[in-house]
């Protein structure tokens, strides 16, 4: 009977410890979302970006003025890290945490230029979301392109929450994605360098 006692109150310390050893693990635990990432919450970001950048084509600004302000847009609700590893590939792996924050800037300021130009054939035209959808873990938001005296044109946004934010990781330009094209581009740039990355982040700078 003693040694009942003495196991009964061995098993309550124990089970009193794990739930304390618990709560106490789980105040220190990252707050972790119930619910992945919502159509209206990817509808909702794509919007404000494209609100943000229907205003700088048709702002009337210089080239250089309109560069930064797409470098502003594209950091603010893009995913340049996971894009900027993505389109670097395999030699990411390799790379220096110093080589890797330079690479994701001077890459940052590549795409702003080149598909700043881009952006700047819209000027008079609007982009706007048509809509919205789930595909696979992230989703798919919709909008069109209507330009002066040029038929409208499908473009799309992915986003995800991967990264801890709301944030657009590819785009789809008439179904071309820009995820892949610069992986190609920044492969063949890289390749000329003879892989090295340094030589390449000197040629992003200037590059777009």
């Amino acid at each position: 009977m003693r040694f009942m006692k003495v196991c009964m109150m061995n098993s309550d310390f124990s089970r009193r410890f794990f739930l304390l050893g618990s709560a106490a693990l789980l105040t220190t635990l990252p707050a972790v979302r119930a619910n992945a990432l919502t159509e209206g919450e990817a509808r909702t970001l794509i919007n404000k970006a494209v609100s943000d950048i229907n205003r700088v084509i048709n702002s009337g600004q210089s080239a250089s003025s309109m560069y930064r302000a797409f470098e502003g847009i594209f950091t603010k609700y893009a995913d340049v890290p996971t894009i900027a590893r993505s389109a670097l590939g395999p030699p990411a792996r390799s790379a220096s945490s110093a080589q890797m924050r330079n690479f994701t800037n001077a890459f940052a300021g590549y795409m702003a230029r080149k598909y700043g130009k881009r952006f700047r054939d819209f000027a008079g035209g609007t982009v706007e979301v048509t809509g919205a959808r789930a595909v696979k873990n992230f989703q798919e938001v919709r909008a069109v392109a209507k330009l002066p005296g040029r038929s409208p044109f499908a473009v799309s946004f992915m986003v995800s929450d991967r990264s801890g934010r709301d944030k657009f990781f590819d785009l789809l330009i008439e179904g071309i994605s820009l995820l892949k094209s610069e992986r190609a581009e920044i492969g063949a740039m890289l390749d000329k360098r003879g892989g090295n990355i340094d030589a390449l982040i000197g040629d992003l700078q200037k590059a777009g």
